[in-house]
């Protein structure tokens, strides 16, 4: 047992100083879990940020000023006046993303007693602001329509009231999500790449005939690369989460950090035998490139780090709840997010071992088999 932890050990080490000579695979990583990470966080928002919007007022009365003036920062700037001639020229060039036509006798309907249309011509090419915008613009304008007929800044309340209180995330905003969720789709995808690229580069410098060749058995020559890889990519996500989610970014943390890195070493053992697998079946780096999006990129997508795993289809639920990734994702919200401690992400943890985590153990069976002239490292996976 100690010489084959001594063997185990001293792989690793070569793996690891084998990676921090492809500088490729090492700006991969660095890239990964750093300015990866922040343009992630930064560049896509799912909330509306000042929106531009103009207003074609044809009605020229108290209330289509006090529309107009009612369009305020943060969510919009200040609405500009255009006319009716001008409006699909600046929706074809992107001027504005919202153009609100006001009739004439707008004012004097509303007194009536009659409910007069408003026009909102939108740019839907901005898809995210055009959905979330229209929604603001109708509530303001039911707001200020209330505001003049009654006469008073007093809106009547609705007979039902509804109270929306949003916890872990008050302001809603995506930037949170997408800078934590970016550091948990990076693992996956870093462990898978690393550990396969770690085999086919061994066989394209044919240095796995000597290894192969050599007192070790095939398990050893696994965990080797298992234990290389994922220390790498430990240490590389407790950096990106210090350094880049928590200093940079400003996005708090609720929970342990140690508690959720202790749940990617053992999700990693699943992650980086994936890996291994599909190193074993590709030839080169292009085929281990295809058959990671086949293999890898679904089951990114399905996990629940970009859609949630309760809308998905239920015959999907269920056959999520087979792989590791659903359960690392789930665990890494609650602990991040949320705050939870050991008491209730457990089972979550418990699923990630009996699945992933044995599978160095058991799952792999690595046998060396002549083919075409070269000795072929073929893996096994039962975590598959």
């Amino acid at each position: 047992m100690r010489r084959a932890l001594a063997n185990i050990f001293w792989l690793g080490t070569k793996e690891i100083r084998s990676m921090l000579h492809d500088y490729a695979l090492l700006g991969l990583l660095i890239y990964s879990f750093s300015l990866a990470i922040y343009a992630q966080a930064q560049g896509t928002m799912g909330e509306l940020h000042s929106a531009a919007i103009a207003i074609v007022d044809e009605d020229h009365s108290p209330l289509s000023r006090d529309i107009a003036r009612a369009f305020l920062p943060p969510y919009f700037k200040p609405s500009v006046p255009v006319s009716s001639a001008d409006v699909d020229r600046l929706l074809d060039t992107a001027v504005y993303t919202f153009v609100l036509d006001i009739p004439p006798h707008f004012a004097r309907d509303v007194v009536a007693g009659r409910t007069p249309a408003v026009q909102v011509e939108v740019d839907a090419t901005a898809a995210m602001q055009a959905g979330i915008g229209a929604g603001y613009i109708q509530q303001i304008l039911a707001t200020q329509i209330a505001r003049y007929a009654t006469r008073s800044d007093e809106v009547p309340a609705d007979p039902v009231r509804l109270v929306t209180h949003v916890a872990y995330n008050p302001n809603v905003s995506v930037s949170w999500f997408n800078g934590i969720m970016g550091i948990v789709n990076n693992v996956t995808m870093l462990a898978i790449i690393l550990s396969g690229a770690a085999v086919v580069r061994e066989r394209e410098h044919g240095t796995m005939d000597h290894l192969l060749i050599m007192l070790l058995t095939p398990l050893q020559i696994a965990m080797a690369k298992i234990v290389g890889n994922g220390f790498v990519i430990t240490v590389a996500s407790a950096l990106s989460l210090f350094f880049v989610v928590r200093l940079l970014l400003q996005i708090p943390v609720h929970g342990s950090a140690a508690l959720f890195i202790g749940g990617v070493m053992l999700y990693l053992f699943f992650a980086t035998a994936v890996g291994i697998f599909l190193g074993t079946v590709a030839r080169s780096m292009q085929q281990l490139g295809l058959l990671f999006m086949l293999v890898a990129v679904p089951m990114m997508l399905l996990s629940g780090a970009n859609t949630p795993v309760e809308s998905m289809p239920i015959t999907l639920q269920y056959i999520m709840q087979a792989s590791p990734t659903t359960h690392f994702v789930s665990f890494a919200k609650a602990i991040l997010f949320r705050g939870a401690g050991i008491d209730v992400v457990w089972p979550e943890y418990v699923t990630v071992f009996g699945v992933g985590g044995t599978v160095p153990g058991s799952g792999i069976a690595a046998v060396p088999a002549h083919r075409g002239g070269e000795h072929r490292l073929t893996t096994a996976c039962l975590g598959l």
